[in-house]
């Protein structure tokens, strides 16, 4: 029988991962520079929202969870400038300073034992790489909880195990993927295709797609974890990424959203 998404008991969820913040300038573009042929842009507001790793751990929270981030010390940001006019992004800038690899002794959260399950968001900023992959994978696996993964990682052959999501791209730039691994692939406004089988997205407006992705894998892991059923987890993270692309910026998905959903 269905039931609203609030019915549901909420979670204990370690993310572990590369975060960034995302910030937005907006502006008008009424001229041209004296100086070169590019235009001028006179910036009247700005928002910043969580990115990356951050993202996939504020979503899973804005879903009535608990949940902890481990993450790295340094600040990675990506700035996007709008033209509000047309809504028109027409310039990214990312600093990114180099990263230092994960160390589990600065864990400071909770112990691992209290966690329904872990979520791996590999954006491979340097965080995350393969000696402290192996290391976070024999430290949880031993709880036997569900381990999801997202990696743009070209080699995923360390994630033996884990329940792997990643988008078109990712795939066929992929290698080595572990046979022994649950494999989800995104498609963008195609849906999703899991075990040969394909979850058609719901037909939307898209507006921004910034993000779609950590909310895909949020909602996934919010109802897998909770119904041990993939296939209707699989339609409720497109259901989630659909909310999610109508939304200028990266959005972060929440209950309100999620009125009157049966699940």
């Amino acid at each position: 029988m269905s039931k609203d998404i609030q019915q549901l008991k909420p979670l204990k969820i370690l993310v572990i991962g590369d975060s960034c913040k995302d910030i937005y300038r907006f502006g008008y573009c009424e001229r041209i520079s004296p100086e070169a042929p590019v235009p001028i842009l006179k910036i009247d507001s700005c928002k910043e929202y969580f990115g990356m790793a951050a993202n996939v751990f504020q979503n899973i929270k804005s879903l009535g969870n608990e949940a902890f981030l481990f993450t790295q010390e340094e600040k990675i940001i990506k700035t996007r400038i709008v033209e509000k006019k047309f809504n028109h992004h027409i310039l990214r800038i990312d600093e990114e300073p180099k990263v230092t690899p994960l160390d589990w002794k600065k864990y400071n959260g909770p112990s691992l034992d209290v966690f329904d399950g872990f979520v791996i968001s590999d954006y491979d900023k340097g965080f995350l790489n393969k000696k402290s992959v192996e290391k976070i994978l024999n430290k949880i696996k031993k709880y036997k909880k569900p381990i999801f993964v997202d990696s743009k990682k070209k080699n995923l052959s360390v994630f033996k195990n884990c329940i792997i999501k990643i988008n078109e791209h990712e795939f066929n730039q992929a290698r080595s993927i572990p046979k022994d691994s649950e494999l989800i692939v995104t498609y963008g406004s195609k849906g999703a295709i899991w075990k040969k089988k394909l979850f058609p997205s719901n037909k939307t407006e898209v507006f921004d797609v910034c993000g779609a992705g950590d909310t895909f894998l949020s909602a996934l892991v919010n109802l897998y974890l909770k119904t041990s059923d993939m296939e209707r987890s699989i339609k409720f993270a497109n259901y989630c990424a659909s909310v999610s692309v109508k939304n200028f910026g990266t959005y972060c998905i929440n209950l309100e959203d999620l009125n009157g959903v049966k699940i």
